[in-house]
Formats: C-alpha cells, structure tokens, sequence
C-alpha cells in the first residue's frame, strides 16, 4: 500500500525531499497528510521529518535555492519555501523528560524515535518520496479497521498534553468506527484525568469542540465524551440527548458545528469555549429564533436562508419532532422575499422613533401573511 497522490509527486513537495535525500538524510511526509491520502481524503498540509539537524536543513536549502524560515529551530522545525510552497521539516525527536506540554527533547536519528512520541498511531505513519510506508507502530493497520489508538500508554501521552483527551474524541469523530466501541484503555484514561482539561487554555479547547462538531456524525464520540465526564469538563451543562436527531435530521446539508453546539449545550458557552464575537451573535440568534413558533418561511426572511435553516433544525431537534418534506425550500422561500416598503414610503405622516416603529409593525404583518399583502395594501 502506497500514500501516493498529487500532493506527494507535484513539483514542490519533490524538490523538498530530494533537498534531503540527495545529501543522504531521510526524508518523509508524515502524520496528517500519510494518513489522509491513505484513505482517500484531500491532502492539505504536508509536513516532513528527517534525521538532519535543523542547521543541516537549513544549508542545504540555501544550496537548493529554496528559502528556509526559522519557525521553530527550538523544537527542531524549520519552514522550507519552494515553489510559493511552505513545507516545515522537523527533525527527528524523542522526549527526554515531560511536563505537561512542556518537554525536554533531544534530536534523534531513528525514525522509530519519532513516531514513539506522537499522539495516536495512525499519525506514526510516514511515506518516502515513491509513496512507500514506513509504519513503525502498526498505525495503518489501525487507520484501515478505523480504530483510534494512543501511541504507547495512554495515560503517559494524555499527562503530557490533556488536550489529548479531546483530539482522541475528535479523532474518534473522524476516523473511528461508529459501529464498535471506542478503545477501552484509552477511554479509561480519558476519564480518569479528566480534571486536566481545566488547565487548558478555553481557546484550546474551542478549536477542539469546533473541529470534532464538524465530523460527519459526531454523535456516539460525543456520548462517549459523556460517559467518561469529558463532555461536562469541557462544556458544563452539555446535554448529548438531542445531537443524534440533528444529525438525522440534516440529511445531506453540510455539518453546522454552530447548531450542533446549539443543540448540545442550549446554556451560555461563550466562556467555555471562547467564541469569537461573530459566532456568539450568530448562537444568540439561533437561540432566539428557534424558541419562537415562526414559519419556516418567516425564519428564513429574519435570518437568511442558511441561519434560518439551522434555527428550523434546533427547533425540531430540541423538540425531538421531524421536519416536513420540502423545509427547506420552505426556508429558502422567506429568504427570498423582500419586503415592498421602505422608509419613504410613510413619510412624513410618520418620522422620528415612530416611523422605525411603524415599519416595523408593518413588516411584521407582511410576514405575518405569509409575504402575501402588497404594498398598497401595507399603506391602506
């Protein structure tokens, strides 16, 4: 089996590994961008190990006419540019000593090394430049049954990041199998340092709900999160028992990590999670929309037709109902519409705070009739 692809065999990822190779030090993809074109998925990111110290990389780059950017000479990671192309190299590491994300590391010759300290297995998978494996940990034998798994004893790699307990649910989302149970020594470990998710950073652990939300059905690593106490520490509050129906109820429409989280935590998450001012307005809108008895023409004519389909999918999930055939065209249909009067139009009969007030009231009725009053009528 071969990580082959576009993104392995085009013209700057090649010029990069040849960099290393043609100077007699490995060179290989790894993590990431291995395992995704493994099992078919689009290959963003392409990050390179090697045995060649961080000086190395960056001499033999100059010789190669690329440009090298100390990114992270400190932790043995150097950006090499080509072609407009940022790819960063790391030399090979293996930890001397841990405190929580904090480690002391020394550079390693053996890939067998590096892999010992990575998170989960199927990211201890690396790829030369033909596109052959080099799996030091079995990795694709579990990436091919869908079975996440930490890389040596769990409790070791969650001690040192606890935000590893919140990427193994995420990759539970994306890569496990829904159909058998999550890894039981790793979930033991997860509930058994939970605690450890206070330390981190709210920002942190934001970006791990907002990308484990968005797998296609995050619903039995959610629960899964529940029954270990993770979900609680993360999300105070977070109740799971409605996420499987909105799951369902979506059917083809892209997954929305905003109305998900919606419908798993309906309480303030703004603190827990650190949301942007944009994504707490949007949640606040939602909330309000969904909680009122409007059409779903009318939610799509307040919000749009994308917010007002997800105001439409929180109601019904929220209140375990099924949408009728045909919502969503009914959502696209009030979004629209627009509405006949503007503000010109009841002057100066009306100006000041009155005439805000008035067409209001008057649009409020167009809506209210299904958008069916015309203009003439509003105006009688």
């Amino acid at each position: 089996m071969k990580a082959s692809g576009t993104w392995l065999s085009d013209t700057a990822t090649q010029a990069v590994l040849a960099m290393l190779e043609n100077a007699g030090h490995q060179a290989l993809c790894v993590g990431g961008c291995v395992r995704d074109a493994l099992i078919g998925r689009a290959v963003s990111d392409v990050d390179i190990a090697t045995d060649a110290r961080p000086e190395t990389v960056v001499a033999l780059a100059a010789q190669a006419g690329l440009k090298a950017v100390p990114t992270g000479i400190d932790h043995g990671t150097i950006t090499v540019v080509a072609h407009g192309r940022g790819y960063e190299v790391t030399t090979f590491r293996r930890d001397v000593e841990t405190f929580g994300r904090h480690a002391v590391i020394a550079f390693a010759d053996r890939v067998e090394d590096d892999a010992a300290r990575r998170d989960f297995t199927m990211n201890a998978l690396y790829a030369r430049a033909d596109g052959s494996l080099v799996d030091p940990l079995g990795g694709l034998s579990d990436l091919v049954q869908r079975r996440v798994r930490f890389v040596g004893t769990p409790a070791d790699r969650i001690r040192e990041d606890y935000l590893r307990i919140l990427r193994f649910f995420r990759f539970q989302a994306h890569f496990g199998d829904p159909q058998h149970p999550a890894d039981a020594g790793a979930l033991d470990a997860c509930a058994a340092h939970a605690d450890g998710i206070a330390q981190l950073s709210r920002e942190r652990v934001g970006a791990e709900m907002r990308k484990l939300l968005r797998a296609p059905d995050p619903g039995p690593a959610v629960r899964s999160m529940a029954a270990t106490g993770v979900l609680e520490a993360a999300l105070p509050g977070a109740d799971p028992s409605a996420l499987g129906l909105m799951v369902f109820l979506e059917g083809g429409l892209a997954p929305g990590w905003l109305r998900r989280l919606a419908v798993l935590a309906p309480h303030e998450v703004d603190s827990a999670l650190r949301l942007s001012r944009a994504e707490a307005r949007d949640l606040v809108r939602l909330n309000e929309h969904a909680a009122t008895d409007a059409g779903l023409a009318a939610l799509g004519y307040w919000l749009g037709a994308d917010v007002g389909a997800d105001a439409a999918l929180l109601r019904a999930a929220r209140a375990r109902e099924l949408l009728p055939d045909g919502w969503h065209a009914e959502v696209a249909r009030g979004a629209a519409q627009r509405f006949p009067l503007r503000a010109a139009d009841l002057m100066p009969r009306c100006t000041g705070p009155a005439l805000g007030r008035a067409l209001r009231e008057l649009e409020w009725r167009w809506v209210a009739s299904d958008f069916t009053l015309t203009r003439d009528q509003l105006l009688t």
